[in-house]
């Protein structure tokens, strides 16, 4: 393609990425090195008939016009990333310090705002990924080897749990694990316990929560498996069991190589996807057991008095970091296969 025609066409697709990601990327950047503004504490003498005492009161003017001629708040350089809520280097050093062993040391660690955040980040990135995948997979099996008849109704309620936004799909599951809800009191009668529930303790809650992902993200990797079978080529299938190749074995040998791209494709969104999440645990209000780093931005956004940007635009950069170190190994593999090829 000639040089000219190449720049006309990525151009539009180019100005796009960088006003609406690159310069919102920026901006978080400039954001994180900053802190809000200290209000402005005024001390007046207050004098009565049985003495003077001193009363300290918020300047609210002044605070205002302070917040006004500096929008951006304090400079803090990286002072907000070693603080006590992210990175806690001081913390983290007297962890290991006094730590009694490696338990110890990972139980001080975790108890921190941002790693107790990150634990639950990637146990549930690591859990629910890998189970879309083999889920999704496996349904796009099934559903590919049904009558022709039924394949319409069957993927159309499969379907069903992505169509739903996750904040619904997650305050429907939420209500249904309730004490009154059908999968709460079925449990109750189960195991004959009035007093069991999902919701008792944070190992309930984590686990409640992944199968919720798994649950809503498995039709999205269904679609892109089911699509990719019917693209399968049937000679190669064919030779394969003139061979004597069982099931199994066309699937190991056969299927998985042609729809491994796929699998990639589907893994970086799922990694992406699962390392932000955030709508479940509101749906759940499960913010006292499971906290990630998207719900730990919400938490200073929505901080009592004024809103914690900088903290909040931190919180939003080590996500970002995080995900291109999970996403890094995936893209390196990728491209040595591709030179490899060409």
């Amino acid at each position: 393609m000639p040089h000219r025609t190449f720049i006309a066409f990525i151009l539009p697709s180019a100005l796009a990425m960088l006003i609406f990601i690159a310069l919102p990327i920026v901006s978080v950047v400039v954001q994180s090195l900053f802190i809000e503004h200290e209000r402005v504490m005024v001390t007046a003498e207050n004098c009565g008939p049985f003495g003077c005492k001193k009363e300290s009161h918020v300047d609210e003017a002044a605070t205002a016009e302070l917040r006004r001629d500096q929008p951006l708040g304090r400079f803090n350089g990286l002072g907000t990333y070693l603080d006590r809520k992210h990175l806690a280097a001081k913390e983290v050093r007297d962890a290991f310090a006094e730590a009694s062993g490696p338990i110890d040391f990972l139980t001080r660690v975790g108890s921190l705002p941002l790693y107790k955040a990150l634990g639950f980040t990637l146990a549930y990135t690591f859990v629910v990924t890998p189970l879309v995948l083999i889920l999704g997979f496996m349904i796009a099996l099934a559903v590919n080897a049904l009558p022709y008849f039924v394949k319409g109704p069957v993927i159309f309620a499969s379907l069903l749990p992505m169509i739903i936004t996750p904040l619904i799909g997650s305050l429907i599951l939420f209500w249904m694990i309730d004490a009154n809800g059908i999968i709460g009191a079925s449990l109750q009668a189960l195991f004959n316990d009035p007093d069991l529930s999902l919701k008792a303790s944070p190992t309930l809650t984590w686990f409640t929560l992944m199968v919720y992902g798994v649950w809503h993200s498995a039709p999205f990797a269904f679609v892109v498996f089911y699509a990719g079978l019917q693209t399968l080529p049937h000679d190669t299938l064919e030779s394969a069991m003139i061979d004597g190749a069982n099931r199994f074995e066309r699937i190991r040998f056969v299927v998985l190589p042609h729809l491994m791209p796929l699998a990639i494709f589907v893994g970086l969104i799922q990694l992406m996807d699962n390392f932000r999440v955030f709508e479940p645990i509101v749906g759940f209000n499960a913010g006292a057991s499971a906290t990630s780093l998207s719900y730990a931005i919400y938490t200073d956004l929505r901080s009592t008095g004024a809103p914690l940007f900088g903290s909040a635009a931190a919180t939003s950069m080590l996500t970002i970091i995080g995900i291109c170190i999970l996403m890094a190994p995936v893209l390196v593999r990728t491209w040595r296969d591709f030179k490899r090829r060409h």
